[in-house]
């Protein structure tokens, strides 16, 4: 970075918050079962919503000739069909304002030089995440227009996965705005300890994205246990029968592994409070104590959301609070890094 720090770094929190945005918005679109209702990929031409009763039949037409319409949706009528539309339209229509609130600036930033080598590479890496994001979506909707309507829960997994990868880029990004040349941490085996639960956090994200695909979170509606056993025998069946396939692909297992994850970071961000909470400087406590709050927030929903039969509501503010959590983490990552002086 060669010039003023701040106009940057605003761009870079607007990106941010779009991507939160979108992760919010694709939670609702695959919560209300629209992600398959816009059949074509235009990059331009997709922009522009259907505006005349001709076009928006012409596009329903469309839609029934695929096999969430034959199998699943044929009572739908032109309303219910606009219903499902409205969401898959404003989750891809966040992704195109993404793009140009990131491409814009860049090429304004960058003939002004406001950037070094380093960060030219840097920001190159950010322009890559976000085109693979959208080539990952489009992947995603691809596998549940053919055969099974129903898109794939190891796509849905690999597509959120690279969105919660993304939004921690751009933090990351921020932090080293704002604080380029210094750690504000003592304890280096703090950082080690985070970048263990850093990875923890990204397999509970892949286990989430199932439980989401598999619709597994409607079944076993009690905690601590699983309609009265900690693990249930069918996951050993199931083992039996499927090998470590059941592991990823089973309703019951993948259940119990995200339920499991969950209970593991909580205990680990508790554990990390306890013992590295005194031995910080003031400020960095609160980051830790943020991660603490977070944890035991996101925790709880996904407690009541089970509870409850996921209702909507409960569902998207847990996928929200989950990206949260990330942010923070990655804040606390950032602060804690190796290789600078412990000074303030």
């Amino acid at each position: 970075m060669v010039k003023s720090t701040k106009p940057v770094f605003i761009w870079l929190l607007t990106g941010a918050i779009l991507v939160a945005a979108m992760v919010v918005i694709g939670g609702i679109t695959r919560l209300t079962n629209s992600g398959l209702s816009m059949v074509e990929w235009k990059l331009i031409m997709g922009a522009v919503p259907p505006t005349t009763e001709a076009e928006w039949q012409a596009t329903f037409e469309k839609y029934q000739q695929f096999p969430e319409y034959q199998k699943i949706n044929r009572h739908y009528t032109l309303s219910d069909f606009k219903a499902i539309f409205w969401w898959e339209y404003a989750h891809r229509l966040i992704g195109r304002i993404i793009g140009i609130v990131f491409i814009v600036p860049f090429v304004y930033f960058l003939a002004k030089g406001y950037f070094n080598k380093t960060w030219r590479w840097r920001l190159l890496l950010l322009f890559a995440m976000g085109g693979l994001q959208g080539f990952l979506g489009w992947f995603m909707v691809k596998s549940g227009l053919v055969n099974n309507p129903d898109v794939s829960h190891y796509r849905l997994a690999i597509h959120l996965l690279a969105a919660f990868l993304l939004f921690a880029y751009i933090i990351w990004l921020m932090m080293d705005i704002r604080a380029p040349e210094r750690s504000l941490i003592r304890v280096k085996t703090y950082n080690k300890v985070l970048w263990v639960v850093f990875f923890i956090t990204l397999l509970q994200v892949i286990f989430g994205a199932f439980v989401a695909g598999l619709n597994a979170g409607l079944f076993y509606p009690t905690f601590p246990t699983m309609n009265g056993e900690f693990m249930p025998a069918v996951i050993l069946d199931r083992y039996h029968a499927q090998g470590w396939l059941a592991l990823t692909h089973d309703i019951t297992s993948v259940q119990f592994i995200h339920r499991l994850l969950g209970i593991l970071l909580f205990l680990l961000i508790a554990a990390i409070y306890n013992n590295y909470g005194p031995s910080l400087l003031k400020k960095n406590k609160t980051y830790l104590g943020l991660l603490l709050l977070t944890v035991t927030l996101q925790a709880t929903l996904g407690v009541l959301a089970l509870l409850f039969a996921v209702p909507l509501a409960l569902a998207v503010i847990h996928q929200f609070t989950a990206l949260v959590f990330l942010g923070i983490l990655t804040v606390n990552l950032h602060a804690s890094r190796a290789g600078f002086p412990d000074t303030v």
